[in-house]
């Protein structure tokens, strides 16, 4: 790790339903740096950040380590000072990444299968088979005393379906088919599963598939799970006769493996100009990784995440430039994290180990892809089934009022809302902290999540104009005499 943190120092010197909610009590200010938040050099930023060069920072990687040193010599650029550990804009910590090793084997009837092409372990698990299979027609053949055998059988479309209109509709629909027959065939006390592909699951293997060989990431320290994993496998359907057959045999050996990973967070200041305020923070959040390197579409494998978070990204870095140039009375502290895409993983190390005292965090304004959709549209979350913090939503209200005029989508803030949306970003764990938060986006778009999420797709203008809307509500924050109030617990 030492090591790593010094070539990264030497490297550095990365339907809807409309409305407004009634804004009270919020006093008119025009934040003094909008003029400079400017499209030029936003433009500049995502096309470097969200270039091939990059090849998609996943999490884990050296990109992603590298796309840090670029946020945070951009941060230098910019005006902030270093707020990380030991005085630099750095905060690392580890991630264990547990894998199925790459030299598993696994054969029916002595015809050897291709790990990760005709046969997928669904989670690494150490997994030694050589036995009968039982191949059930249906769910329904669970009735049978299953105890201790391996059983095969198709994958049946999960109940209820995803909603049609959801993003990576084939992931869900795999994973939700995989989880529900799993779940009933480990009730029966099976000692392993073997899943053959419907129609619908093959389809969707390209992207599932990758996911399954990624493995398991995990903040270093978590807890194991006290439940026994056995072994998850999918195959190809074309493998369905061979497991029909009579005294069908299978063979399978996958080993797992455990390595420990850096990843970092990118965090630097702007300090306050109030001497009893500056003390205080508002923190702008965003993340810096995407998917990296994953099976190609259009015969394009880098997976480039420009929306989704590189938009964010240098949008905190426009803001950055203002807020350096034109401070407020409190402070703001820019929190770039790393491996949201593995779950969060940095923003939940950092609300768990501030490198500002907690109680000095006032307010989390958080983004997650800002580029994209209607250019007079924008969404918020944290505002309605998910709000903490009234009088912080109206200030973000106000700043729109008065400054961008986007209409605000509030329907995903909705806890029945099939995307939980408000669940996959940033600002979570901070809001789980007991701190004000919020969640701007442009929401989803047929591009998520794959490698058509290019800069050359981004709408700078829109992009420039959220980025303003971020600046402008954390500038009322900080110029407010009292900090924002977690609204009471109803």
């Amino acid at each position: 790790m030492k090591k790593i943190f010094t070539i990264l120092l030497l490297a550095g010197i990365f339907g809807r339903s409309f409305g407004q909610p009634a804004s009270k009590n919020v006093s008119a200010v025009n934040p003094p740096g909008l003029g400079l938040i400017k499209e030029a050099d936003i433009k500049k930023d995502i096309f470097e950040l969200a270039g091939d060069a990059f090849r998609g920072r996943r999490a884990g990687t050296l990109d992603e380590m590298r796309s840090a040193v670029w946020v945070a010599q951009k941060a230098l650029e910019a005006g902030l000072k270093p707020a990380g550990d030991d005085g630099t804009y750095f905060q690392f910590y580890n991630i264990k990444r547990t894998v199925t090793g790459s030299n598993g084997t696994f054969s029916i009837n002595n015809k050897n299968l291709e790990l990760w092409k005709q046969v997928w372990p669904t989670q690494p698990v150490e997994t030694h088979l050589n036995g009968a299979v039982l191949w059930l027609n249906s769910m329904a053949d669970t009735t049978k005393d299953l105890t201790g055998k391996i059983v095969a059988v198709k994958i049946v479309p999960p109940s209820p379906l995803p909603v049609s209109w959801m993003s990576l509709w084939g992931l869900r629909y795999t994973s939700l088919a995989v989880r529900q027959q799993s779940l009933a065939l480990r009730r029966k006390g099976v000692a392993a599963i073997i899943l053959v592909a419907d129609q619908q699951t093959e389809a969707s293997l390209g992207f599932v598939g990758h996911n399954y060989q990624e493995g398991l990431y995990q903040l270093e320290g978590t807890p194991a799970s006290t439940q026994k994993p056995i072994p998850v496998i999918v195959t190809l359907g074309s493998f369905a006769g061979d497991f029909q057959q009579a005294n069908a045999m299978v063979k399978a050996d996958f080993r797992v493996e455990v390595s420990m990973y850096p990843s970092v967070n990118v965090v630097a200041k702007a300090a306050g100009t109030d001497v009893a305020l500056k003390n205080e923070y508002v923190l702008f959040s965003g993340h810096h990784d995407h998917d990296g390197v994953g099976v190609p579409v259009d015969r394009d494998s880098i997976w480039n995440g420009a929306d989704d978070n590189a938009s964010v990204t240098v949008g905190m870095l426009a803001i950055a430039r203002a807020w350096s140039a034109k401070p407020g009375k409190r402070s703001a502290l820019f929190v770039w994290h790393g491996a949201e895409e593995r779950g969060l993983l940095g923003s939940r190390w950092y609300a768990a180990h501030p490198t500002v005292k907690k109680e000095d965090i006032v307010a989390v304004l958080n983004g997650d892809m800002i580029g994209r959709n209607a250019p007079d549209s924008a969404a918020l979350l944290g505002t309605t089934s998910h709000k903490n913090s009234t009088q912080l939503v109206d200030m973000a209200m106000k700043a729109n009022q008065q400054q961008t005029h986007f209409k605000v989508d509030f329907s995903w803030d909705d806890a029945k809302h099939p995307e939980n949306w408000y669940f996959r970003s940033d600002h979570l764990p901070y809001a789980q902290a007991g701190i004000p938060a919020i969640f701007f986006t442009t929401l989803l778009h047929p591009d998520y999540h794959t490698p058509k999420d290019e800069p050359s797709r981004i709408d700078l203008i829109k992009l420039t104009k959220m980025a303003k809307w971020m600046y402008a509500t954390g500038w009322l924050v900080s110029q407010t005499p009292q900090k924002p109030m977690l609204d009471k617990p109803q």
